[in-house]
């Protein structure tokens, strides 16, 4: 495995009030890159001050988008250490996205390498702040300076760190989510479980007009039939219905395979609960809604973890959930992962991964 050069910046940032984080808006001294051809393969991983790229106006990917991206988190414990939550999946998701885009696989034990390297470089802008963390944002494009729809053979692979405050910064209080009947998110065969900047860039103006009516999100349907339930927003989603945890099935490939997700359902199981991954139909949802069998919904993602959602709208009427307050067990579940990843309640799963 090639050895990380590091070159550090003479002139260090000052660094943001972390009383006063917002998220994705600043940036740390230092970024990992990479180097991809096709017939010399990765080269040159290197750590290096914080500074913009230099493209091709005919580089691939601002014509023909062949880019994926992961999100994480670096988290401070109490005792000061720093530490992430379940790496291992972002590098696999990665890969795996990276492979329906005909891009290049990186070997995991460089990745991993890679971000705990610039973790450490840039562990003091690490933020201690309650519900601060510093987020991290790996990402791989095409770079090839040619016009034409191919499969890439040059590309770069990066990671940037940002300091962020919570997602919401109103905290995890319910939100409206309206129940999108035009636009789609992904259709089977597609790129949806890919995490890839076209599925969010075309979710954006469903988005916009769900925003603009007072709705926090939409909640998608599947690209098919527009009758089965797949995402909340850029979150998966989960409900309890009559006592049992129902969310949509990943299998067909329409859906993000999130980490989260994952991590909620194995955690419900160790709970005793019983979990079904499934095709939910809109019909059933709403009707759950209205009998009150739906006693619980919330979206789940690295970005707000779990986030409760409090009225569903759908055909112009508003549905409340659990009189539009955060259910127990939403708060159970918030409270047992973000317990784990700063560090305040043991790793029993094996899931932490130490940093500095």
């Amino acid at each position: 495995m090639a050895e990380i050069r590091i070159e550090k910046t003479a002139h260090p940032k000052e660094k943001p009030d972390s009383g006063n984080l917002s998220f994705g808006k600043y940036f740390t001294d230092h970024m990992f890159v990479m180097n991809y051809e096709k017939d010399k393969g990765w080269f040159d991983p290197r750590i290096v001050p914080f500074a913009p790229f230099e493209i091709s106006p005919a580089a691939m990917v601002l014509h023909y988008a062949p880019e994926v991206f992961e999100g994480l988190k670096a988290y401070r414990r109490p005792d000061g250490s720093v530490q992430l939550f379940r790496p291992q999946e972002n590098i696999a998701r990665m890969n795996r996205s990276a492979e329906r885009m005909c891009l290049p696989q990186i070997d995991p034990e460089l990745f991993m390498e890679a971000l705990l390297a610039l973790v450490r470089t840039d562990s003091d802008w690490v933020p201690a702040g309650e519900d601060t963390t510093l987020y991290i944002r790996p990402f791989l494009f095409a770079t090839d300076p040619k016009l034409g729809v191919h499969a890439p053979s040059m590309c770069t692979f990066a990671i940037i760190l940002s300091p962020v405050g919570p997602y919401f910064p109103e905290g995890v209080n319910p939100v409206k989510i309206f129940i999108e009947k035009e636009d789609v998110r992904a259709v089977r065969g597609g790129t949806g479980f890919a995490k890839c900047g076209g599925n969010y860039a075309g979710s954006l103006r469903a988005g916009e007009r769900a925003e603009a009516n007072g709705f926090a999100q939409v909640l998608w349907l599947d690209g098919v039939h527009m009758k089965y339930i797949e995402e909340v927003g850029a979150m998966n989603v989960m409900f309890k219905i009559n006592g049992k945890v129902v969310t949509p099935d990943i299998s067909g490939g329409t859906v993000l395979p999130g980490i989260t997700r994952k991590s909620c359902i194995e955690v419900l199981k160790d709970w005793g609960y019983e979990v079904e991954e499934r095709e939910i139909s809109v019909d059933e949802l709403v009707e759950a809604a209205e009998s009150g069998a739906l006693e619980e919904a919330w979206g789940v993602g690295t970005a707000a973890v779990v986030s409760p959602m409090g009225v569903l709208a759908y055909k112009d009427v508003e549905h409340v959930i659990n009189d539009n307050k955060i259910g127990p067990l939403t708060q159970r579940l918030y409270d047992e992962l973000t317990g784990i990843q700063w560090g305040k309640i043991p790793d029993t799963r094996g899931w932490i991964v130490k940093v500095c």
